[in-house]
């Protein structure tokens, strides 16, 4: 809305010429984070105690044998989380662009998806009573496989033809092989794991907002050097024009990870839920893919990797196949709590490893 609004009033005054300000995609992506932010700390008591009096709440799970008192439920604040993101996006990027509309489509049907779940174990009130890991997969594989058609069609892509279906390997400076049609069941899987992986973190105050800020980070870096004509020849990247509204996104959620971390970190009183992390984790998966850098999560986004791994050796391989658990509890972060390490000492651990993965991505720039 800015954007359109500052192209038409620098043409119409010289006076306002300081408005081409918005032709700037880092001025446009600071402003976005910078909205999101204060979005998400100035309205976020008023929207968090609307939903706690709704009762919208979590019923926490025992896992550790505690008491109720000290362990009460918390409100779900993912749509304070998905508000800020949409509003900001709306006023800060080229929306009839199709990097920005498959982005929207990302956040709208995973924050969907997500609330239906949440609105389950409300009213079941059991947070065992949401959809079914079943319902979920086949929700997100149709949505996968029709935004998988769209990325592929030489039409509807707003890639580069000849590079929308190139798997590029972090380290080469080259694609490895042109994936062609198969490049639809390749999103389908990427998208489902992310999102579903950012889904499983959300188990301890603020454990998935920071590694998720430092992932989109990353890949706001590689969507921002993919759209500059000279910086992608320099570093040897694929050149995408529009993919720079893809940026913009990226430091919008930033923004809004942190806006939302003022309420999330310990101790939480509102969490993100699955509207919020089923929104969180699709929007990356559509991101990673859009920027040409799904294997480029499996370093950055390491932490939600190791989540999800912890939960299919655990409750797959293990116990239905083998008979056996390998930790304690899983996903892995109820394996230290089991241990008796603290939330706290958890939750930042997990931070500086994801600090550190985050800095390992961005070397793969010149490590080509």
């Amino acid at each position: 809305m800015i954007y359109y609004l500052g192209e038409y009033l620098q043409d119409l005054d010289a006076s306002l010429s300081f408005m081409r300000l918005v032709d700037s995609i880092s001025f446009r992506a600071l402003s976005g984070a910078l909205t999101s932010l204060l979005f998400t700390i100035l309205f976020g008591n008023r929207i968090i105690l609307y939903f706690y009096r709704l009762g919208h709440r979590d019923m926490p799970r025992n896992y550790l044998n505690f008491s109720s008192v000290g362990n009460p439920s918390k409100t779900y604040g993912g749509p304070l989380l998905v508000a800020a993101i949409l509003l900001s996006i709306v006023l800060w990027c080229k929306v009839h662009t199709g990097f920005v509309l498959l982005c929207l489509g990302g956040v709208l049907f995973f924050a969907g998806l997500g609330w239906i779940d949440d609105f389950l174990k409300v009213r079941h009130r059991d947070s065992d009573h949401g959809l079914s890991e079943v319902a979920k997969l086949a929700l997100q594989g149709a949505y996968c496989t029709v935004f998988g058609i769209v990325y592929v069609t030489a039409d509807l892509t707003p890639l580069p033809p000849d590079v929308a279906t190139q798997l590029y390997v972090p380290f080469l400076k080259y694609p490895l092989f042109d994936l062609s049609l198969l490049y639809i069941p390749f999103i389908v899987f990427t998208i489902t794991a992310i999102s579903n992986s950012v889904n499983i973190a959300d188990g301890v105050d603020g454990l998935a907002v920071v590694p998720t800020a430092f992932v989109i980070a990353v890949f706001g870096v590689f969507a921002y050097i993919s759209s500059h004509a000279r910086f992608a020849e320099f570093l040897i990247f694929p050149f995408m024009p529009g993919v720079g509204e893809v940026a913009i996104i990226c430091s919008i959620v930033f923004g809004a990870c942190l806006g939302f971390l003022w309420f999330n970190c310990y101790p939480a009183n509102v969490i993100m839920g699955d509207t919020g992390s089923m929104a969180l984790g699709g929007l990356l998966g559509t991101v990673a893919v859009l920027v040409k850098q799904e294997l480029l999560f499996l370093i950055v986004g390491g932490i939600f990797v190791a989540e999800a791994l912890s939960v299919i050796i655990q409750d797959k391989i293990g116990v239905k196949w083998l008979g056996r658990r390998f930790f304690a509890r899983a996903p892995i972060h109820h394996h230290f709590q089991q241990r008796g390490l603290a939330d706290t000492k958890i939750v930042i651990r997990f931070w500086i490893v994801a600090g550190i993965l985050a800095l390992f991505g961005l070397a793969t720039i010149k490590i080509r």
